[in-house]
């Protein structure tokens, strides 16, 4: 609505920087909110950097910028979180807690405390039947290639429908070339990669400054020792690389790989080939289930991605008694992981999804 005050979370990239653009050429009364998650000051961090990048993005635009920082409330709801998950051996996605805690969650808060009806990010997502939180619907954006709606499928409700994503129906490459036209200055910025507060900086050099070292066994299926861990925390589920396993005697030279960890024992188990059985897998069990449709009471066929950028799989959704789920595919699947989100799709439309408690191997 013309004139209605929107908040965009401007990151300092060009995608929130195009949506701030198409907001003010609809005619909103648009504010840019530039909000810190992470305070450790070293050459990995681009906050600093970023947040030039978002004020001259501001400037072009001529609409006003605030900062916030929200590093405490990371802390508490999303790192140690992925602090615990890790500790555990299993592989957290603290992303989708990001989006659900911070983003929409304190930072739409925020926004409303400024006076917004809406709050708007560079996300590529798509809500229709905004208004009410009833109605309010996450869909698919229209560039498959980037659509974050696995992302955000842990958003409330209430939240979804008070978002606006402007970029649900471009392609990257036209967000880049809408920004150039524009004259803003970050129209050839490189895509932010990485988890949300480690970025480029290697991963387990960062994560051993917070969990101690446990070394134990790597073990093949089968019991036999053929080498050492540093600890589970730093191994994920069809991982090749950094295993460190040399030649074994009586093997030939297949490669390695991470299909399950033992923490009673302590022992990474470790096989032979990209698709051994112990990786492939075609039922899981999911918990702490979050809905934005009402949650199915019978078997209801779905499909489901069990990580970002994954095709959509056939699935059956079997919802038990406590309201977790059972989920079981049509084709196998690979290295499906312990803490990962599996979601939940109709067509387009994304149903909700939860955490992955544990796996049926083949």
């Amino acid at each position: 609505m013309s004139g209605e005050r929107v908040v965009v979370g401007v990151s300092g990239g060009v995608d929130s920087a195009v949506a701030a653009l198409r907001l003010k050429r609809a005619g909103y009364d648009v504010h840019g909110l530039f909000m810190s998650n992470w305070e450790e000051d070293d050459v990995f961090c681009t906050a600093a950097r970023d947040y030039q990048d978002a004020r001259e993005v501001c400037e072009e635009l001529s609409i006003p910028l605030h900062r916030v920082s929200f590093a405490a409330q990371y802390r508490q709801r999303v790192f140690d979180y992925f602090l615990r998950e890790y500790q555990a051996g299993r592989t957290p996605n603290p992303d989708v807690l990001c989006n659900r805690e911070i983003k929409f969650g304190v930072c739409l808060d925020y926004a409303a405390r400024l006076g917004a009806q809406k709050f708007a990010t560079g996300h590529y997502a798509r809500v229709l039947g905004a208004g009410t939180p009833d109605t309010a619907q996450l869909h698919k954006a229209a560039d498959a290639d980037k659509d974050q709606s696995y992302f955000l499928h842990a958003i409330t409700r209430d939240a979804l429908a008070r978002t606006l994503f402007p970029l649900s129906d471009v392609s990257k490459s036209e967000v880049r070339a809408e920004a150039r036209a524009a004259g803003l200055p970050v129209f050839d910025k490189p895509d932010s990669t990485g988890i949300c507060f480690i970025g480029e900086r290697p991963f387990r050099a960062f994560l051993q400054q917070y969990l101690p070292n446990k070394p134990g066994q790597i073990v093949t299926a089968q019991g036999r020792s053929v080498g050492e861990h540093v600890g589970l925390a730093f191994y994920t589920l069809g991982q090749r690389a950094g295993l460190a396993i040399g030649g074994q005697r009586g093997a030939d030279e297949t490669p390695w790989y991470v299909a399950r960890k033992d923490a009673a024992r302590n022992e990474l188990i470790v096989v032979q080939g990209h698709d051994h059985s112990l990786l492939q897998s075609q039922r899981l069990y999911a918990s702490d289930l979050h809905w934005l449709v009402p949650a199915p009471q019978v078997s209801t066929a779905v499909h489901a991605k069990v990580r970002y950028r994954q095709a959509d799989q056939q699935a059956m959704l079997e919802p038990a008694a406590d309201g977790s789920v059972n989920v079981r595919f049509e084709a196998v699947q690979r290295a499906v992981t312990p803490g990962q989100f599996a979601v939940f799709y109709a067509g387009t439309r994304c149903l909700g999804g939860g955490t992955i408690e544990h796996v049926d191997p083949l």
